[in-house]
């Protein structure tokens, strides 16, 4: 992901991206997101939903999330935390859900796609044997 988008989620979310520039030894958010720029806004409305949540029920007593780890995997997001709870954790796992349906590239939607490598593309950014082969 382009650094403007790394610095507005660790400026938007403090609290989740408190390991953004962390040791490497001690965290794997010190090697920033690995993922497309395609999938910020996914991320951003996600990190949104879930600190919304925290912020606004202090009554639940719901630990603060910390990101620990936001890659690309077998074509879907993934975002590994510590913290939060059942509910969290839901957003997380629909979040990851939904990041197969978008290219990773550009935002558009797209689908996951083989070639030696999952990833979740658009037709445009999909090689064409992609496209011909998982069309």
């Amino acid at each position: 992901m382009k650094q403007e988008f790394d610095n507005l989620l660790c400026t938007r979310y403090p609290k989740m991206f408190i390991n953004r520039n962390g040791d490497k030894r001690d965290t794997c958010m010190a090697w920033g997101f690995e993922c497309g720029d395609g999938w910020f806004t996914l991320i951003d409305r996600l990190c949104q939903n879930i600190q919304a949540y925290i912020d606004q029920n202090p009554h639940k007593q719901v630990p603060q999330v910390v990101v620990d780890q936001v890659k690309e995997k077998f074509g879907t997001l993934r975002f590994y935390t510590t913290g939060g709870d059942d509910l969290t954790q839901g957003m997380i796992w629909f979040a990851e859900s939904m990041s197969g349906k978008i290219c990773e590239t550009c935002g558009h939607p797209g689908k996951v796609r083989t070639g030696g490598w999952f990833r979740a593309l658009c037709d445009e950014h999909a090689a064409p044997e992609d496209i011909s082969t998982n069309g």
